[in-house]
């Protein structure tokens, strides 16, 4: 990267002359601030050796290392590096580094003259500024409790790596009343562009932050009842990468201190904020507490397809289980998740062999495709007797192109609490779940008797594995998130609508399903849903909202080029594959009992086909 000349001069003459004359009169950046001409900069000089290395790694994590500007040996010198935002004169305003380990503070550099002439100095923006923001909102300046510079936390959360600089994101929290903290978030949107959008809101051990009240640097900001702690990406990580590249002798600015340059920044914040950069921000989970970003315009979309999917060609009357946001939510849950277990089947035509229907395993494997290109881990869970029907419906929906590559079936007979906990995570510890995320799609729900019924109210528990049971246990596991995906209020996870199924669903006191899931999607057709489901997920991944919450800013976004989704999508014609690959083994559709083209008796040409074109339509106009 190149700088144009105008951006070389470091310091105004009159800051220079004054620092020469050792008038060291300025004492804050933000008496400084009003200037036009003046904006603190943090500082990192290293060995001439490692300033490509070190620019190449500001570019791939600009979140939090916003670079200003890097200047040559000998393009610069010593009064150029005078801090100006010191509290008192004569503080330590440098951090000297050896070998990674910081081994003193300084307040000058004057005694590594010679060794400055082989050294490059690169200026780094500070983080991001909640005052004006705060100002907005209403809300009054919290300072720490000794007056200090705001705590920063070092997280579990990767830098991307380059040459020698590998080290940890460093943030920064404020903490920030539930009922401000979208209008909080839009206000630091609208002033400083996408550097004011926080990369992580909710519980810190998120990020592997185990102790608020014990910062890494800085002093910590106590949060109040009803506060949600938000964090910001911190240019403290160049402190980390310095330490990672073990550079014989490399220079920091001190945290705290700052020195004031007339540099700007390379992409300037935004002003006026359109619907694809004005975040909004949705509650996701509660244990771990946990919010969502999203653009407006990609919450908008989402919201269309629950409104496609939810329309009753069946006439059950679901529209009295709709419940608003439930697919932005688990949309937002499944794009933060790293492994997913899928469960489907609903063995409704117990007089044939297989006794399951054609909904439920084309919406589940739509889902499992799209989960794939978006490189999580995947795998299903079904029943012990209908292990070897769906292993061959994986092998041929992978050699027709339905999905990429297979994923692990696995049964489950269940027999105890333990028994699900030790299935769900590893060694049984619910510290470690296997799982972020349960999905099922038309799965048999057990009823508040403890039986399974389809909508005729036959009893279908002889075929049908307590799955159930790892649904339960998800519920008390922190770090473990589920999805139901309905259209009869019979289905695994419509226990969170159940009153409403027991009142208005036909056979609702018998049938409806006990056992709720944390977010339940009602379709017309339950495949309808994972088809929404996976749009919804391309929609997210999509938006750069999103996708700069996903990154935690520590990577650079993919380039257009590398986004393999689109083919990932369900289609009309990979979904017409998936049932002719369920009718050739005799899957009946549901409602008639025909084996054919067919979904709870409603044709794929025309009905289902129509719709899986409506939700595309949604998911890729202007993407």
């Amino acid at each position: 990267m190149t700088f144009p000349r105008h951006l070389r001069a470091c310091l105004p003459s009159v800051v220079r002359s004054l620092i020469l004359q050792k008038k060291l009169g300025i004492r804050n950046t933000s008496g400084m601030a009003g200037d036009p001409g003046l904006r603190p900069a943090s500082v990192v000089v290293l060995p001439s050796a490692l300033a490509p290395a070190f620019e190449r790694f500001c570019q791939a994590n600009s979140g939090p290392l916003r670079l200003l500007g890097r200047r040559e040996p000998g393009e610069w010198t010593l009064p150029a590096l005078a801090a100006a935002s010191v509290p008192r004169t004569g503080c330590p305003q440098f951090r000297k580094y050896e070998f990674g380990a910081c081994t003193g503070s300084l307040t000058a550099l004057d005694e590594y003259l010679e060794q400055l002439k082989d050294m490059a100095a690169f200026f780094l923006g500070c983080s991001v500024s909640l005052e004006g923001a705060l100002e907005r909102v209403g809300l009054p300046r919290r300072d720490p409790a000794g007056h200090g510079h705001a705590g920063a936390y070092k997280t579990t959360v990767p830098c991307s790596s380059v040459a020698g600089f590998c080290c940890p994101l460093v943030v920064t929290m404020r903490p920030i009343p539930k009922d401000k903290l979208e209008r909080l978030v839009q206000a630091a949107c609208s002033l400083q562009g996408e550097r004011g959008q926080p990369i992580h809101i909710g519980d810190p051990d998120l990020l592997g932050i185990k102790d608020l009240s014990k910062p890494d640097y800085g002093e910590a900001v106590e949060c109040q009842p009803g506060d949600v702690p938000v964090f910001w990406p911190s240019q403290l990580t160049s402190l980390e990468a310095v330490s990672s590249c073990r550079a014989p002798l490399a220079f920091t600015s001190t945290p705290g201190c700052a020195v004031m340059t007339d540099l700007k920044d390379i992409k300037a914040p935004a002003g006026a904020l359109t619907p694809e950069g004005i975040p909004e921000v949705h509650h996701i989970s509660q244990d771990p507490l946990h919010y969502g970003l999203a653009s407006a315009s990609a919450v908008q979309k989402i919201r269309e397809l629950e409104t496609l999917i939810a329309v009753d060609p069946g006439n059950r009357g679901i529209r009295h289980l709709l419940c608003r946001d439930e697919l932005l939510r688990a949309s937002l849950a499944l794009s933060h998740a790293r492994s997913v277990l899928i469960t489907t089947g609903f063995p409704t035509h117990f007089t044939h062999e297989p006794p399951e229907e054609t909904d439920g395993p084309p919406g589940a494997l739509a889902l499992a495709a799209f989960l794939q290109a978006l490189e999580k881990e995947v795998s299903m869970v079904v029943d012990q007797r209908a292990l070897s029907l769906h292993t061959q419906l994986v092998e041929e929906a992978v050699e027709h192109g339905v999905l990429k590559v297979q994923i692990p079936i696995l049964t489950y007979q269940g027999g105890s609490e333990e028994a699900a906990q030790a299935f769900l995570c590893k060694g049984g510890d619910p510290k470690s779940p296997r799982f972020d995320h349960l999905v099922a799609i038309e799965r048999a729900g057990r009823a508040s008797d403890g039986n399974y019924y389809n909508a005729r109210k036959m009893n279908i528990k002889d075929l049908v594995d307590p799955i159930d049971d790892l649904f339960l246990a998800a519920q008390k596991i922190p770090g473990i998130s589920s999805t139901g995906v309905g259209d009869g209020g019979n289905e695994l996870g419509m226990g969170k609508v159940k009153e409403a199924v027991r009142q208005h669903i036909r056979n609702g006191a018998v049938i409806a399903c006990d056992v709720g899931a944390d977010f339940a999607i009602i379709a017309g057709v339950s495949n309808w849903g994972g088809y929404a489901l996976a749009c919804a997920l391309y929609i997210l991944n999509s938006c750069e909202v999103h996708g700069r919450s996903l990154r935690k800013a520590s990577e650079p976004p993919r380039a257009p080029g590398e986004q393999s989704w689109t083919g990932a999508l369900p289609s009309v014609t990979k979904e017409e594959k998936m049932l002719g690959i369920l009718v050739r083994h005799k899957v009946r559709s549901g409602v008639t009992g025909n084996v054919g083209m067919e979904v709870d008796g409603l044709p794929f040409h025309g009905i289902h086909a129509e719709m899986i074109q409506k939700l595309l339509d949604v998911t890729t106009v202007h993407m």
